[in-house]
């Protein structure tokens, strides 16, 4: 592996007779924002405190530049937990610059730090307030700049944009892409599958444990079932139970939504369309990030 890579490595975790993880297996390369995506409780939070060195992992490693993760190296890593781990009483400015004093900073380039990241963030006027006091939407941008006040090579965020408004959804995640551009690797899961498909380079989809499939949203999608949509105006109901291979998913007026079998052939469908009169549309479909993860909870709940 090339340097400035995280790797998790074949991590599994057990509670008593609960297998939280499975070896669980994936990298993400400097400048590459990688979206964790799964149902409560398939392992993404775990996976993400073994990283962070919370959790002990049964068997497997974390590594970060090709070496196994330690204490040194875990305080350069940025960690936004979905449990907010803020002072509540203690405000705005004083934490930030606290919490990059606990990362090594000297206190001035704390206090420095500090004041960059409320700015950026929009929380300028709030430096002064406590936490606690603070607009749920407001506590979660603290907390984004807690995880990024100590300049980190990593970052690691459970759920950023959970109860964030559309403005400061926005913002974080153009911060989030300025911090890919500048090279560190971002690692953040979310049940927000558009953002998930619309910020992230790669995507792994997680079940029971497991990473059961991994890569670009494209690729992702490219795999998924082909689905043809027909608009045909003259076309009686089941119209296209014959065609060998298709299963209709749908039907919407005039418009037929088919799922295709892998080795089905799309001119058969178009074939008997047009037997029935014109043909308004007939185009393939490719399934959202949204339709694949539903796919994936749908096939656990069969297993």
């Amino acid at each position: 592996m090339t340097d400035r890579v995280l790797e998790i490595d074949r991590i599994s975790k057990r509670y008593g007779r609960v297998t939280a993880l499975q070896e669980m297996t994936f990298s993400v390369r400097a400048g590459e924002m990688f979206g964790f995506v799964g149902s409560n409780g398939a392992g993404k939070t775990t996976t993400m405190r073994i990283a962070l060195g919370v959790l002990a992992a049964d068997s497997g490693e974390v590594r970060w530049n090709g070496s196994p993760l330690d204490l040194t190296t875990r305080r350069r890593i940025g960690y936004m937990p979905e449990e907010r781990g803020l002072y509540p009483k203690m405000k705005v400015a004083e934490q930030l610059a606290y919490l990059g004093e606990l990362h090594g900073m000297s206190a001035a380039d704390a206090q420095a730090a500090a004041a960059r990241w409320t700015e950026r963030l929009g929380l300028t006027e709030r430096r002064d307030e406590e936490v606690q006091k603070l607009s749920l939407g407001n506590q979660q941008r603290v907390q984004l700049a807690a995880a990024l006040v100590h300049d980190p090579e990593v970052l690691i965020l459970d759920e950023p944009f959970s109860g964030l408004d559309p403005v400061a959804v926005d913002v974080m995640s153009a911060v989030l892409r300025e911090k890919c551009d500048s090279g560190v690797p971002v690692v953040f899961s979310s049940h927000q599958l558009d953002l998930v498909q619309r910020l992230c380079d790669r995507v792994g989809i997680v079940r029971s444990g497991r990473m059961v499939a991994s890569g670009s949203v494209t690729e992702l999608r490219d795999q998924g079932p082909v689905t043809l949509v027909v608009d045909a105006p003259d076309a009686a109901p089941g119209w296209a139970a014959d065609v060998p291979g298709a299963q209709v998913v749908s039907v919407d007026g005039s418009r037929t939504t088919l799922q295709l079998d892998e080795d089905a052939d799309d001119q058969a469908v178009l074939k008997a369309a047009l037997t029935t009169g014109p043909v308004r549309e007939f185009s393939r479909h490719r399934p959202s990030l949204t339709e694949l993860f539903r796919n994936v909870v749908t096939e656990e709940a069969t297993e």
